[in-house]
């Protein structure tokens, strides 16, 4: 019963998009016709905008193909390989991904326990989002390498200008996450852990760190996602020749659509395993915790 919806909306997509690669594509077609005196059928014309090697839209099953072809067809560490490319991708998704959530946990704890930071911080970082990411990431990479920071860390001034920009991305839904999680205790719980005479710390950790745990992973979802946008955003201004955002822009170099769409699937399905990574750990979180989601 669950799978009915699901795959009428897939079926949808599918037609849809196929439509869309026939008129897309028809253009390239009938002008090639046009240029040798000749009439279009409707089933060449079908045939002929299924299968054009630099399509506007490429066709679901030219995607499918190509995808196939960078995940099976050659070794793991070949740069024509999708799994080599999205495992550059995930080391700097997953290192902005740590270094954002710890930076959002940090600075949700201050602002739930300081009334200052609370009304100093917080604004800050709403508006920090409102910058587009595009905008400040060529910034950050030339930061990076005029400070050196990969030199004094012993990794490479690329992945450090990455993580920066993929945490920058990632610690504000754990932020907001973490800040809702900490103050969703009853006033009632907190007066009864007064009455008990609990210090505020002991308040803090017994009562509002265990309430902010379902609140903390439904933002990790977001975060995760999020960072590994930020990966791929990140190594599109350092000419980075490695990673999936890489493989998109030199398909886009190269005037290969079908090559742009595979990595951008091949990123899609990166990014749906980690968030299902994140799932698994809080069943197991929750379920020794006996916290309810």
């Amino acid at each position: 019963m669950r799978a009915g919806p699901v795959l009428t909306v897939l079926a949808l997509i599918l037609a849809l998009w196929y439509a869309g690669a026939v008129w897309l594509n028809a253009t390239w077609t009938y002008d090639q016709a046009a240029r040798s005196g000749a009439t279009v059928s409707l089933g060449q014309l079908l045939t002929d905008t299924m299968r054009q090697e630099r399509p506007v839209l490429p066709a679901p099953h030219q995607v499918a193909a190509e995808l196939w072809k960078g995940l099976t067809a050659y070794a793991v560490t070949s740069k024509k390989s999708l799994v080599y490319h999205g495992y550059v991708t995930l080391v700097s998704t997953l290192s902005g991904f740590v270094l954002g959530t710890g930076l959002g946990i940090v600075m949700a704890v201050g602002i739930v326990r300081s009334r200052t930071l609370d009304l100093g911080l917080m604004p800050w970082a709403v508006i920090s989002q409102t910058v587009p990411v595009v905008a400040i990431a060529p910034m950050i990479v030339v930061l990076s390498n005029s400070l050196g920071l990969g030199d004094h860390l012993g990794v490479s001034n690329a992945l450090v200008s990455k993580t920066v920009i993929a945490a920058y991305l990632s610690y504000f839904p754990v932020l907001v996450g973490m800040v809702k999680g900490l103050r969703s205790p009853d006033p009632m719980q907190l007066d009864l852990l007064k009455t008990w005479n609990a210090s505020e710390l002991q308040g803090f950790v017994k009562l509002r760190l265990p309430s902010s745990v379902p609140y903390l992973f439904t933002s990790l979802k977001v975060g995760i996602a999020a960072s590994l946008v930020g990966a791929i955003v990140g190594e599109l201004p350092t000419g980075a020749i490695e990673g999936l955002g890489a493989r998109m822009l030199i398909g886009s170099q190269f005037g290969s659509p079908i090559i742009v769409w595979a990595a951008l699937f091949a990123a899609a399905i990166l990014a749906g395993l980690l968030i299902l990574l994140v799932r698994g750990v809080e069943s197991l979180v929750v379920g020794r915790m006996g916290v309810r989601t």
